[in-house]
């Protein structure tokens, strides 16, 4: 039957490029579609039919009913998380009634998955194999988490998140074919939830989480039992890698190191938890050494095992720390101030590998291009050629895609912020100035997002604004940086922003600058000659503006005046100076006659030769 195939595709379809909204109104139209084919949906002015529960003689018939059973609880499970995510945004967040009508649907969502594993049960009458039984109580088991989580009950919560995660992994040993499915639900929805709910009731970060479940899976269930052993039974055993993880490294360190300094490690909680972090950078190393061709949401997940060890130090020393608060020790105390040098370094270990996750999202050069790459996307295989939705993506999609950097970036800056609080870093002028350098790069990138989401709502003179701001961040970082002599490093990404991150944001910065003065200045240009053409009022055919370069385009539709109108023609004024002895022009005093000229009595003398005027006229 494939179910959980079906699930993780009807999900993949809609969650690729929408959102739960989008997910929940598509599987309407999907239980439509459904419900007609087996028969069932009720007529267009029809009498209504109340729903009843699937039987297992249905199924025999038809698998459809099996496809309808969990569409019903998907519909139901998005609209829970559509309600949540939209209630998240808000200022008041999640309120009572809110939270009680998300848990109803996921009530309704657990209800139709309890019914298709009731179903399936009877697999005598059904026909389900052991391993269609299975995949439908993993997703029950699922759903009834998810449940139990918004109801913050987390006693029942762990064992049903448990429940999944040990049904999916023996799954993932015998059908190779679709490990990759079950590893993707393990790692993006149900690792997450058992850590919370395992948090929430006051287990160590150092246990790992296939050891939580383990311990956490409802061994009540024999059914469930003899079908898990069936199939691997290392996998309820608890082996001694586990055990050793759960009490602790197996050489803790002795001393740590901060900034020239060399602290004892005298408590063992704290050494043991540093001790985890060592291992899990050395782990994260190796990771990212073979990082080619992975996703940055593959390569963020890297990102957890040493935050959580980081988090796990962080929580041992605040633990001493107000022990001896408690014990009333005084604050200038030698084991005081040892402890206060610890916490700053744990914290600053932990802030710098959030703030490296952080960066990795944002994509290829810290975000600092301008790509466009859908939100989620799946693992492309390597023969898989490009279709359209690698394709130049429109602009609602590209300002949701500069909404999530801002965000990461300002996660970044608060995490700098929590930095130059740490007690002593302020007194450290060469740290304290490297930190200012990157907290100037990355509010110089955060800057460059927002002024590309004004260029794309046809704001190019905010976006001039903003970029030339970004541009005297990055000038003020790189000077900075320069003098801190801060050399290349390689590796995972972290606080600390190599100098040629930062030169090369600085030189793209100044090349977007210089783009957008242009783009501004032409639409100076379009805006005075829209201001001209509204003053005058008539807008010249194209003929006549032939040597005039047409700024707002050429208007094809007004290149001749037709039909032809009166109109004065230029002229030399040459013909008027001719004209001017034979038009008798108003206001032009008319001249006497010339007088008779007596003939001489003399012979006359010999005819001079007359001077012409233009043209052979005379004046």
């Amino acid at each position: 039957m494939d179910i959980t195939n079906f699930i993780v595709k009807t999900r993949e379809q809609s969650l690729l490029y929408g959102d739960y909204a989008i997910y929940h109104s598509r599987l309407s139209k999907k239980l439509l579609n459904y419900r007609k084919k087996l028969g069932i949906a009720t007529k267009n002015r029809g009498k209504f039919h109340p729903k009843t529960e699937i039987t297992p003689e249905e199924i025999a018939q038809n698998q459809g009913y099996v496809h309808l059973l969990i569409l019903t609880s998907e519909r139901a499970w998005a609209q829970a998380l559509k309600e949540k995510s939209q209630h998240s945004s808000s200022k008041r967040g999640i309120t009572g009634k809110a939270r009680s009508h998300i848990i109803s649907r996921l009530t309704k969502a657990t209800r139709a998955a309890d019914n298709l594993v009731d179903a399936l049960s009877q697999s005598d009458v059904s026909g389900a194999s052991s391993i269609d039984i299975l995949e439908s109580k993993a997703y029950a088991a699922l759903i009834r988490g998810a449940m139990l989580f918004e109801k913050q009950n987390w006693k029942e919560c762990l064992p049903c998140y448990a429940s999944s995660r040990i049904i999916y992994t023996a799954l993932a040993s015998i059908i190779n074919s679709r490990d990759d499915i079950f590893k993707e639900l393990l790692k993006e929805t149900i690792d997450p939830s058992i850590r919370i709910a395992a948090y929430q009731l006051e287990s160590t970060r150092s246990v790992p989480i296939p050891l939580i479940a383990q311990r956490a899976f409802p061994k009540s269930d024999t059914a469930l039992v003899e079908e898990i052993n069936k199939i691997d039974p290392s996998i309820l055993q608890e082996g001694e890698e586990a055990k050793e993880g759960a009490s602790g490294a197996k050489a803790a360190p002795k001393t740590l190191t901060w900034r020239s300094r060399e602290v004892p490690l005298e408590d063992v909680d704290i050494a043991v938890a540093w001790g985890e972090v060592m291992d899990a950078r050395e782990r994260l190393v190796l990771n990212f050494a073979d990082a080619k061709g992975k996703q940055p949401q593959e390569l963020s997940s890297a990102y957890d095992e040493i935050l959580l060890a980081a988090q796990e130090a962080v929580d041992a020393t605040k633990k001493a720390i107000d022990e001896m608060r408690a014990e009333g020790i005084d604050q200038a105390d030698p084991r005081m101030q040892k402890l206060q040098i610890i916490r700053t370094a744990v914290n600053f270990e932990m802030i710098s590998w959030r703030i490296g996750r952080n960066r990795v999202l944002t994509g290829n050069y810290d975000g600092a291009t301008e790509e466009y790459g859908p939100l989620r996307r799946r693992k492309a295989k390597a023969d898989e050629q490009p279709t359209k939705h690698d394709k130049d993506l429109p602009a609602g999609k590209k300002l949701s895609k500069l909404r999530e950097k801002a965000a990461l970036y300002s996660g970044i800056l608060q995490s700098t912020d929590s930095i130059k609080e740490l007690p002593g870093v302020a007194n450290d002028q060469e740290l304290a100035a490297q930190i200012e350098s990157f907290a100037k790069y990355f509010e110089a990138l955060n800057t460059l997002s927002i002024a590309r989401s004004h260029a794309i709502i046809d704001k190019p003179t905010n976006a001039l604004a903003l970029i030339h701001h970004a541009f005297k961040l990055s000038q003020e970082s790189l000077s900075n940086i320069s003098k801190s002599q801060e050399a290349t490093r390689q590796g995972p990404l972290d606080l600390r922003v190599a100098p040629e991150a930062i030169q090369f944001l600085h030189r793209l910065l100044q090349g977007e600058r210089e783009r957008y003065r242009a783009i501004v200045y032409i639409d100076d240009l379009r805006d005075d000659k829209k201001k001209d053409d509204a003053e005058y009022g008539v807008k010249r055919p194209l003929v006549e503006t032939l040597n005039e370069y047409p700024i707002n385009g050429a208007d094809l539709t007004n290149i001749v005046e037709y039909p032809p109108k009166m109109a004065l023609i230029p002229m030399k004024p040459i013909f008027l100076d001719i004209a001017w002895n034979y038009i008798d022009y108003p206001g032009k005093a008319a001249q006497a006659p010339p007088a008779p000229v007596e003939e001489a009595a003399a012979a006359p003398a010999p005819q001079q030769p007359v001077k012409r005027g233009w043209f052979g006229f005379g004046r």
